[in-house]
Parts: C-alpha cells; sequence; structure tokens
C-alpha cells in the first residue's frame, strides 16, 4: 500500500488524489478490489485489501489529458466501473498504419467501461505487444495478451477503475 500511496502523491492531482483516498477508504471498509491505472507511469495495478495484487505495464492514447471527443486519442482520467467482460479474439481493427484490418487487434479480451459520453473505452488486449509502454492507444488501456488473461481472473462487472489525471511534466 505504501508504495500505491506514493506513486499516487508524486503523480496525480489533488482531485485524483481525493478520489483515490476516497477508495482506500472504501476498499479498507468493504474489502472491494478495483484497478488504478497510471496514465503517467503507464502501468496497470489491481488492489485488494489495500495490497497491489497484479501490476503490468500498459499502453494508454496517444495525447495527453482527458477524453473529451471521439477520435481525440485522450484516455478518459476518472472512476469508472466495468460494465462488461467481452470475448473481443475474433474482433478487427485498422489501425491506419497501411496494413488494414487486423484480426485479433484487441487481444483476447475487451473489459468495457462505463465512461460517460462514451461506449467505446475499456481494457483489452493487443495485437502489437512492441507498443506497450508507449503512448499509442486511441484512448483505451492496453495490455500484453499474456497480461489480460491474468487481469482476467481479477475483474467482474461492476469493479470500479481509476485511472489518474496526465501529469506529463512529472510535476504536481
Amino acid at each position: 500500500m505504501n508504495y500505491i500511496l506514493a506513486i499516487v502523491k508524486k503523480l496525480c492531482s489533488k482531485r485524483t488524489l481525493l478520489f483515490v483516498f476516497i477508495l482506500l477508504i472504501c476498499n479498507s471498509i468493504l474489502g472491494q478490489r478495483y484497478i488504478f491505472v497510471s496514465k503517467t507511469e503507464l502501468k496497470l495495478f489491481v488492489i485488494e485489501n489495500s495490497d497491489t495484487i497484479f501490476k503490468c505495464p500498459i499502453a494508454v492514447g496517444k495525447n495527453y489529458g482527458n477524453k473529451t471527443k471521439a477520435g481525440d486519442k485522450k484516455t478518459p482520467e476518472g472512476t469508472f466501473t466495468i460494465c462488461s467482460i467481452e470475448n473481443s479474439s475474433c474482433w478487427k481493427h485498422d489501425f491506419k498504419d497501411g496494413k488494414g484490418l487486423r484480426k485479433g487487434a484487441y487481444g483476447p479480451y475487451f473489459f468495457r467501461l462505463k465512461v460517460p459520453k462514451f461506449n467505446s473505452i475499456g481494457i483489452h488486449g493487443t495485437c502489437l505487444p512492441e507498443s506497450i509502454g508507449t503512448r499509442s492507444s486511441e484512448g483505451c488501456i492496453r495490455l500484453r495478451n499474456e497480461d489480460i488473461l491474468i487481469l482476467k481472473q481479477f475483474v467482474y462487472i461492476g469493479m470500479k477503475c481509476i485511472i489518474e489525471e496526465d501529469n506529463p511534466d512529472n510535476t504536481l
């Protein structure tokens, strides 16, 4: 827990810190599991009973800031819930890189987040593992396929997901 608090204090705005603090209090009272996404550190954490039970590197939206419109290539910031767990192994996507539609673009699973005004934001695998650890997605949170398979063991519909505010300069 100390590690997460240190990251949160170092990288998050006061507003995000307040969200995390409230969820930590709820977590300690209710013992709930939740996801914390660090856009600055490019890591995803699963927290349960104030302990990190899983963490992995991620890719987030190519552009900094909070999502405001479709196509802005920004990852939304705030507290959301997982509203569906979908098999995405046959889904296709054109990354506009000249290679056309790619099957398996979202990896084996897509955990859809309930984000006001946006219905296509989620946590998913990838056919581009080299993109992990970079700002390269169109707004979703992208994991290596082996990590999305591990994460699937921990997620459930209704699970909270906190996505921190961007801090491109690593300053508060």
